[in-house]
């Protein structure tokens, strides 16, 4: 992921942007020991994950993972419960819910699957290489759950129970866009007053620090089709219209069409036309990847692509757009970057540097747990790591306590809140 970041204030200033309720200075030093202390068991927790390939249309891997992850919540004194998804491979969510002695609902989210196929292990075995560890899908997102699990273990032995209910929600179908279970999420999440979302955050290099996440784009699939009409192209190519061409002028004259429309962003990606080499195409289709910031988004480039494609090259031809939604996306509110910035102090309390960065163009589950706006919503709270989706993906071991003390510190001090 390539993060834009915003310049922080000085750590000794922080104080003065914050409010008294953020201003954070001393580490809690049990749970810095605590932290210290899951290091190892952590890492085992991550190494037991990985050895479980849980592709997105994986069902038995993800069935695999999901006793795993029920498992360990039920351990932790969670009530939970498999939710059925409502589209895609058929796989089951893990729901997990703890009650408390307090006033605030938060809720965690991380996922299950991973992007790679069954077998992969085999390429991409598990292997440590001093303070990195390689594995499919380590990072993405299976670090995430690593830190729900040993944070909340953290907390437990800690005796903290200062929240009226805790949910946690690992879903098995994020890296196919959430299809059956982002509603799901949406629903739990308009429930809650914060909900920290656990994809990770970038390592060393590219990134300099650690990081919180504001705004992750949201997806869309444009679909255009050209009709036109067969003929032989030997004997009678003239009688034909020649449905290819059409649609090569239409991807040329769109191509750039999202420019005039900021927060969005369309990158034609697939097309096809024809069966054999002797006729002229009658059907022509290409696909789009679609990208949207802002919520009127697909609204404004349907228009714009419509009043694109009257104009005709080849005469006698039809051509229509279709925007499918995908993801919504993810733009914190003001609330949100207050919490971001009271992970800065926290993280401050340890001597380390937390970034916050502004918007990434991969998409999350926080668009869908912040797209109504009712709960506080901030992403990456997971290990940091790379390689996501590609070979050699990693975490750096080195973010591991300083992750679970963020997680731990942060669940406390919003548990505190009115």
């Amino acid at each position: 992921m390539t993060f834009r970041r915003v310049t922080l204030l000085a750590l000794p200033l922080l104080g003065l942007a914050m409010s008294s309720t953020t201003t954070l200075a001393a580490a809690d030093e049990k749970i810095k020991a605590a932290a210290e202390q899951e290091k190892a068991p952590l890492i085992e927790t991550l190494r037991d994950m990985v050895m479980i390939e849980s592709g997105s249309s994986d069902v038995e891997g993800l069935k695999k993972m999901a006793d795993f992850t029920e498992g360990r919540l039920k351990a932790l004194g969670a009530t939970t419960e498999r939710r059925k998804t409502t589209a895609g491979a058929g796989a089951d969510m893990v729901v997990a819910t703890f009650k408390g002695s307090g006033s605030r609902k938060l809720m965690l989210i991380a996922h299950m699957d991973t992007v790679y196929q069954r077998g992969i292990l085999a390429s991409e075995p598990y292997r440590v290489d001093g303070n990195r560890i390689y594995g499919p899908g380590i990072a993405d997102d299976k670090g995430g759950i690593a830190v729900v699990l040993h944070a909340l273990k953290i907390l437990k032995e800690a005796g903290w129970t200062d929240y009226a209910t805790l949910t946690v929600a690992f879903n098995p179908d994020e890296e196919v866009g959430s299809i059956g279970s982002g509603e799901i999420i949406a629903e739990l999440a308009d429930q809650h007053d914060v909900v920290l979302s656990c994809e990770p955050t970038a390592a060393s290099p590219p990134a300099k620090n650690d990081s919180l996440l504001l705004g992750a784009s949201g997806t869309a699939t444009g679909i255009m089709k050209v009709r036109g009409r067969a003929a032989h192209a030997g004997a009678a190519p003239d009688r034909g219209r020649n449905a290819l061409i059409e649609l090569s002028h239409q991807l040329l004259q769109t191509q750039d069409v999202a420019k005039s429309i900021p927060g969005t962003q369309l990158n034609w990606a697939t097309a096809k036309a024809g069966t054999v080499r002797n006729q002229i195409p009658e059907d022509a289709e290409a696909g789009a990847d679609i990208r949207l910031t802002i919520p009127d988004g697909i609204a404004r480039l349907q228009a714009a692509l419509d009043e694109k494609i009257k104009n005709r090259l080849v005469p006698d031809t039809e051509t229509t757009v279709k925007i499918v939604a995908g993801r919504p996306p993810f733009v914190a509110s003001q609330r949100g970057r207050a919490l971001a910035e009271m992970g800065q102090a926290i993280y401050a309390e340890i001597d380390r540097k937390l970034d916050i960065a502004e918007m990434t163009g991969g998409a999350t589950d926080a668009g869908y747990a912040n797209r109504n706006g009712k709960a506080v919503v901030v992403e990456s709270f997971g290990l940091a790591g790379f390689g996501y989706h590609a070979r050699d993906e990693f975490i750096d071991t080195n973010s591991i306590v300083p992750r679970l003390y963020l997680m731990s510190r942060m669940l406390i001090e919003q548990g505190k809140k009115e």
